[in-house]
């Protein structure tokens, strides 16, 4: 595909942005246009612009004079999927009032769009396999056996191939809709788009409502390419129609545009929270978010008990603490404390930290025994069960 007819290309469906595997994706989807029997599978991060590779194909096919329907199956309740897309008829059910044909039936000759295919139920995975293999398909509520010819493109934003292993998508049906594979790029992988879609909606929206331009200074440009973007596009859109809203103005003589600095933008983009980060699939992970949150929760408990421990031991007083050497100005290091350290650093020091802690109950414990002169006073000195005083005995008997 030439430059040119790329550049036309993106002009005419308002793409923005020359990240290489944007463009790949581009290519891709011209070449395939043609084989009009061919399914595609389009997969990307919610937000990327999914929806715009299915239209690009149907436009560049043979049936570019037929019927284009979108579909999100992840918006259909699972009770009404299969007479949304295949139809129902007259008293199928209680609100089937009359006839109604569904999506495959109307797209006939031309093309159908599901997006977020990952959605639909294993019945209705099923149904959809056969009317891709032989083209049949059943209204509900019927024994009739129907034909369509359409073209099928499917999107998703989710790991079709870990659904498939947990047994929430059908192999046969997976394998079938892959046959071309599109991947669109996150908006984090094109950092030097991100700038030009902000330019671009930030002149559209003030184009429609008459509004001075927004300018970014550097220190903004370096945050708007630093953060995540975990909406993608969708998310950017938004922020640049905010800004433009909130800091433009009504366009007056004098003044063509607003700049606007990092401290300013600062306020329109989210605290990028750790919740909102990528997940890896549990193909790609075998420690999974449970078991580490299980684990940071065993250790701060850990830590709490040998806390009220020291404190009953000591009466509240803290032991002199070993003086350290003294540190020049440059030569000292800010530690982070136990409950600043990252959820990660915590799991992967867990092992060690539970044997710091543990020990240190131990001396604990032995200091109680010192100290008090019946074995009923250390354990409720220390306030746990005499029966553990004496298990804890029994364990470390060698030292007694």
């Amino acid at each position: 595909m030439e430059e040119r007819d790329l550049t036309a290309l993106k002009n005419k469906y308002d793409i923005v942005g020359n990240d290489p595997a944007l463009l790949r994706a581009l290519r891709v989807a011209v070449t395939v246009a043609p084989a009009d029997d061919l399914t595609v599978l389009v997969s990307g991060e919610s937000g990327v612009g999914k929806d715009v590779i299915p239209r690009i194909i149907h436009q560049n096919s043979p049936r570019k004079s037929g019927k284009y329907f979108a579909v999100n199956c992840g918006a259909i309740a699972e009770g009404t999927v299969d007479s949304e897309l295949f139809g129902h008829e007259k008293g199928a059910f209680t609100s089937a009032i009359e006839t109604r044909k569904g999506y495959f039936e109307e797209a006939d000759g031309g093309t159908l769009f599901l997006d977020e295919i990952g959605e639909l139920p294993l019945a209705s995975q099923a149904k959809l396999l056969r009317v891709l293999q032989s083209g049949e398909f059943i209204r509900v509520g019927s024994s009739k056996v129907l034909k369509t010819n359409v073209r099928i493109i499917a999107a998703t934003n989710r790991n079709l191939m870990h659904l498939v292993s947990t047994g929430k998508f059908r192999a046969d049906l997976y394998y079938r809709i892959n046959t071309i594979q599109i991947d669109l790029p996150s908006l984090r992988e094109r950092k030097e788009d991100i700038h030009l879609l902000f330019r671009k909606f930030v002149s559209d929206f003030t184009d429609r409502y008459s509004r001075t331009n927004i300018r970014l200074t550097e220190d903004a440009i370096a945050l708007l390419t630093s953060y995540r973007w975990p909406g993608n596009i969708r998310q950017l859109k938004s922020v640049a129609e905010s800004v433009s809203m909130l800091e433009s103005q009504k366009m007056a003589p004098g003044r063509e545009r607003v700049e606007v600095d990092a401290a300013t933008l600062a306020q329109y983009i989210p605290v990028d929270e750790k919740n909102t980060m990528p997940v890896l699939s549990a193909q790609e992970s075998s420690f999974s978010s449970d078991d580490r949150e299980i684990m940071i929760k065993m250790i701060l408990s850990l830590k709490q008990e040998v806390d009220r421990l020291k404190e009953a031991v000591y009466g509240g007083v803290q032991p002199v603490p070993v003086p350290q050497p003294a540190l020049l100005p440059h030569e000292r290091v800010q530690e982070p404390s136990f409950d600043e350290q990252p959820d990660e650093q915590i799991a992967e020091e867990a092992p060690q930290k539970e044997l710091s802690l543990t020990a240190s109950k131990d001396d604990l414990i032995r200091q109680a025994l010192r100290k008090y002169p019946t074995k009923k006073e250390a354990a409720d000195a220390l306030n746990i069960s005499e029966r553990s005083i004496y298990r804890w005995i029994k364990k470390h008997e060698n030292e007694f």
